[in-house]
């Protein structure tokens, strides 16, 4: 599938996206990312790093919260949102994480926290096992650090999908005339504001958005970073919802026994999405963790 289709454009499609006052595109290597940020420039630096299929609405609770206390920078990933120019390279985990690092050095900007939610998780942790990344700490939220639930079958049918280039245009289509985006939404287990539920309508109706997505699906391969969580230096801290259908609190459980200086941190329900839906909780546990030593506590 190509990625040329034409990327929806933040004056446009995006006229109303939350935070649209703070957005501006930073090319890097041909990359044009979508960038916001909020909060003093002198303060600490939070790196927020959606998952996949989302974009930078997904930390619209938490940022303006993190930007009391931080300079936040939120990023839409290679093939979402609004950033463009994504080769198919830049949709594996490896290339996701180097296209990032490459953002983080042309804006000069050293992460003294970084925080993931699902797949982002995997890119940031991914980022750390090369010497340019040294966040004070990783927070991951419902971290994707296995395939998520379906993927053995989605993996597959995705790289089939992704070479039609038609796929794209047939699913922003169907986003069109039923309500897709309620359906994946009510797949996370979360029950997200209106203005949640109207982005990701938005995204699906963008076959730029879908095809990143896509993907991002059929060049996704975690085998390597897990079998060096081990060498993961940089302290981390893993928040999971004991109800997350889509990927198991286990998963987290099990990450923070292999890697070194790690914290688990049982955030209780909320499902796949709750650092959209309950972002003022998840701050609070953000602050705590910035400030303590890691546990190896995983109980």
């Amino acid at each position: 599938m190509s990625l040329s289709a034409r990327p929806p454009d933040i004056g446009i499609e995006g006229r109303n996206w939350p935070f649209r006052q703070h957005s501006r595109l930073v090319a890097v290597n041909g990359i044009e990312w979508h960038v916001q940020e909020m909060g003093s420039a002198g303060a600490p630096v939070a790196l927020l790093v959606h998952g996949a299929g989302a974009a930078t609405h997904s930390f619209r609770g938490l940022m303006p919260l993190m930007a009391e206390r931080y300079r936040v920078i939120a990023i839409d990933l290679p093939g979402h949102g609004f950033t463009r120019g994504a080769k198919r390279a830049d949709l594996t985990l490896p290339g996701m994480a180097r296209a990032l690092s490459g953002l983080l050095d042309a804006m000069e900007v050293e992460a003294d926290i970084a925080i993931g939610h699902s797949a982002g998780v995997a890119v940031l942790l991914q980022m750390s096992l090369s010497e340019g990344f040294r966040p004070g700490r990783i927070v991951g939220l419902n971290g994707a650090l296995e395939p998520i639930r379906g993927n053995a079958l989605l993996s597959p049918l995705a790289k089939l999908l992704f070479a039609n280039p038609l796929t794209s245009r047939m699913v922003s289509f169907q986003a069109r005339i039923v309500d897709m985006a309620g359906h994946l939404l009510r797949a996370t287990g979360s029950q997200i504001d209106a203005e949640g539920r109207d982005c990701y309508a938005m995204l699906l109706r963008q076959p730029a958005h879908v095809s990143g997505a896509l993907g991002m699906m059929a060049n996704w391969n975690l085998d390597p970073l897990i079998g060096r969580l081990g060498a993961i230096a940089s302290p981390v801290t893993l928040v999971a919802a004991k109800d997350d259908p889509m990927v198991p609190q286990r998963v987290s459980r099990e990450a923070a026994r292999q890697i070194p200086d790690c914290r688990f941190v049982d955030f209780g329900p909320g499902g796949h999405l709750f650092h959209e839906t309950a972002p003022r909780a998840l701050c609070s546990l953000i602050d705590e963790a910035a400030l303590r030593p890691a546990s190896r506590s995983v109980a």
